[in-house]
């Protein structure tokens, strides 16, 4: 299994609240797409998720295709960093840990 954890980091407090209508759309886009697990937290401008998978083409499927895709390609209006690292595991990480995997985790940043 799969597992993937992202943080996305917002420019602009007000930016939650078109973060809100694409995480609306992504979950339900989740709903059919076959996951195992899923996590969401967040703050301010600071947000969080986990998903665990079946398989790595369970999760590609989803990663590039619909609302999810449609967010990534306008992620840059309303975020400075996006951080997202995917791992063998078979189940979701603690928080604590979660965040401290995320550090390796391959990083963009918008200005």
């Amino acid at each position: 299994m799969k597992a993937t954890i992202t943080s996305i980091e917002l420019k602009s407090p007000f930016d939650f609240f078109s973060l809100s209508m694409h995480a609306l759309k992504i979950t339900g886009q989740l709903k059919d797409s076959g996951y195992v697990e899923f996590r969401k937290k967040g703050i301010w401008k600071k947000h969080y998720t986990m998903t665990l998978w079946p398989d790595e083409n369970t999760m590609k499927n989803f990663a590039t295709t619909g609302a999810h895709l449609d967010a990534m390609r306008n992620s840059k209006k309303i975020a400075r960093e996006i951080r997202t690292l995917t791992i063998d595991a078979t189940e979701l990480p603690k928080w604590k840990e979660a965040m401290e995997l995320l550090k390796q985790g391959k990083v963009i940043v918008y200005k």
